[in-house]
């Protein structure tokens, strides 16, 4: 009996062997989830969640990962997309590349994709500087708030940015892992930034399926319409102001916007962060607490009656405490702003778009309202606009893009010229009205409203309602166009078509050739001439250089000389100084018949006899 006992001593581990026995207990779990992980990436399992992909049909861009959302939804059916935007990987010297952060206001809801503020922005950027390629590419996904915003950022200097823009803020209690959302897991930014990195390991994506699947087959479906993104995501519906909860949602928005700033000043990326701005005049408090004097309700009606008796410093700073007491906290507090401020005064390549102060100097009395943002915090279109004109300024007082512009574009002009169609206005129009519906607006559908029955309208409501695609409408309106000889409502077609797709010739193509018919030479001429940046026809060049002789503007055209044959270079660059000295002089001198003879004489050398009419 005692030698068995001591044999069965002698049998335990001990010293290196129960080092070796614990190791293995500790590892082997490590190296079985090692195996399952390299097992699952040869199968091809799930998803890569990498902020850029190859461009699938061309293997020279980069393009956003449609799945590049999903590590910060634990559902991944919640997870929203985003645009998909190319840009070159052998990035080119005139290249000026500018990458877009934050969430639906600056992805461009409900007006996405055309009437998003990058869009006007690159409208705006790729008119007055034609030799330059601007790439604008927009990484903003709704439903999102800094922790996404932080991790994509912080990806971004390995692609050569020329600027960063950002602008975020309203999302950050209910986007998603938000304090008050119901993907919050704790305040710890250390967990939450483990938490995203594990999800994008295929085997933690298995983990994550097999519970999602298994809570499916016990869980109830619910009865009635379905729970918008919106209310899906808001869990604690009353974050009271200055609480702990109001204060860990602006450190925790602090924190990583801080974290971001400073990686891309380290970098000396330029970086444009934004101030938030949302409707505070036609927009009351979702919840209050309570209705008594003090409450969000309270201060909202004061904020009326004091407009009302045309007092509007005071209706201003009484709809602005109104906002600040809103429980649901679905327009970002004061506090936000100030964090932005605060950042951008700490780093020197961190420069402060002020786009709230623009919306309230483009407001009555300073107040904003409906006038500029459609409900809560979405802008309409000339609020986009006016968001576009915040950047622009911004970018534009730092100098960064090096040349003199070929044609100054005012704000003015920029929204008379930008290529939005009705389709895309009552697009918007209709998204908002279908949301208003729901919670926590649960406003109906007027019965004064009446649908638009036209084309226009009539494609609106399918991409309203998801029934088809912004670019298949788009065609469906473009055809139409054409077949009804309306060359100016298809050349708004095809020029937004171009913003949409800077890397498909065809839409150059046709926004050249309708301005050559509309006699629009010189926006002709500049189509021909992005066309040529891609392709380099030579016949594109000689095109755009005939071109601005129609247009009358033979300095352009000198500039494009150097793709006419060697014999007769130097003889048109000889007509065209001519004709450049001519112009000066004639506009001292406006009555000088012998100058507006020699212009004339001297395009018509130049084959332009339709130039020299205008002489």
């Amino acid at each position: 009996m005692k030698n068995k006992r001591k044999s069965a001593v002698r049998a335990l581990p001990h010293g290196k062997k129960m080092l070796l026995f614990k190791g293995m207990a500790v590892f082997t779990p490590f190296i079985l989830l090692g195996f399952l992980e390299i097992f699952l990436r040869i199968c091809n399992y799930g998803n890569n969640t990498d902020l850029f992909i190859k461009y699938p049909l061309d293997g020279r861009y980069m393009v956003m990962n449609y799945y590049a959302s999903d590590k910060f939804f634990p559902d991944t059916t919640n997870a929203t997309k985003g645009n998909q935007e190319l840009f070159a990987i052998n990035k080119s010297p005139n290249t000026f590349r500018i990458f877009v952060l934050g969430e639906s206001t600056t992805i461009g809801y409900p007006f996405r994709p055309n009437g998003s503020f990058h869009r006007w922005l690159q409208y705006r950027l790729m008119h007055m500087y034609p030799d330059k390629n601007f790439e604008v590419i927009n990484l903003s996904l709704t439903a999102v708030n800094s922790y996404t915003v932080l991790d994509f950022g912080k990806q971004l200097p390995k692609y050569q940015p020329d600027a960063v823009l950002i602008y975020t803020g309203h999302n950050e209690y209910y986007g998603a892992l938000g304090i008050g959302s119901t993907t919050f897991v704790g305040s710890n930014r250390f967990l939450v930034r483990a938490l995203i990195k594990l999800r994008e390991f295929k085997s933690v994506q298995l983990f994550s399926n097999c519970i999602h699947k298994l809570a499916g087959l016990f869980s109830e479906k619910p009865k009635g319409d379905p729970k918008s993104l919106m209310e899906t995501l808001a869990a604690r519906q009353h974050i009271v102001y200055r609480s702990a909860d109001y204060w860990a949602g602006v450190k925790q928005f602090d924190n990583n916007i801080t974290e971001l700033c400073g990686i891309l000043n380290e970098k000396k990326i330029p970086t444009f962060l934004s101030t938030v701005v949302s409707n505070e005049k036609d927009m009351p408090p979702f919840i209050s607490g309570g209705n008594g004097f003090g409450s969000a309700v309270w201060h909202y009606h004061a904020g009326q009656l004091a407009l009302q008796k045309f007092s509007y410093d005071a209706a201003k700073q009484e709809f602005d405490k109104a906002r600040e007491l809103d429980e649901l906290r679905f327009r970002a507090p004061d506090a936000i702003n100030t964090v932005i401020k605060k950042i951008a005064a700490k780093f020197p390549f961190v420069h402060l778009v002020d786009t709230k102060k623009i919306f309230e100097q483009a407001s009555p009395h300073g107040i904003v309202g409906h006038e500029t943002i459609m409900e809560h915090v979405h802008p309409n279109l000339f609020g986009y606009a006016l968001m576009s004109e915040a950047f622009y300024q911004a970018i534009k007082n730092q100098q960064l893009i090096k040349g003199i512009p070929d044609r100054e574009i005012s704000f003015g002009v920029l929204r008379s010229e930008m290529p939005i169609t009705k389709m895309d206005s009552l697009m918007g129009v209709y998204q908002i009205m279908m949301l208003k519906t729901g919670w926590p607006f649960n406003q109906p559908i007027s019965k004064q409203f009446k649908v638009d029955y036209s084309l226009d309208g009539t494609l609106a409501v399918k991409v309203a309602l998801g029934h088809t695609g912004w670019d298949n409408a788009m065609g469906q309106l473009f055809r139409y166009d054409k077949k009804t000889g309306d060359d100016h409502a298809a050349l708004k077609i095809a020029e937004a078509m171009v913003l949409q797709y800077p890397y498909k010739e065809d839409f150059y193509a046709l926004a050249g050739n309708l301005n050559n018919v509309l006699k629009n030479y010189s926006d002709a001429a500049f189509y021909y001439k992005k066309l040529f940046m891609i392709n380099k026809d030579p016949y594109l060049a000689k095109a755009v250089f005939y071109l601005y002789l129609k247009a009358n503007e033979p300095s352009h055209a000198l500039r494009s000389i150097q793709y006419l044959s060697p014999a007769i270079q130097k003889r048109t660059r000889a007509i065209l100084t001519e004709i450049i000295n001519d112009k000066a002089l004639l506009k001292n001198d406006q009555g000088s018949k012998q100058l507006s003879q020699r212009i004339s004489a001297n395009y018509k050398q130049l084959g332009t006899a339709d130039t020299t009419f205008k002489y």
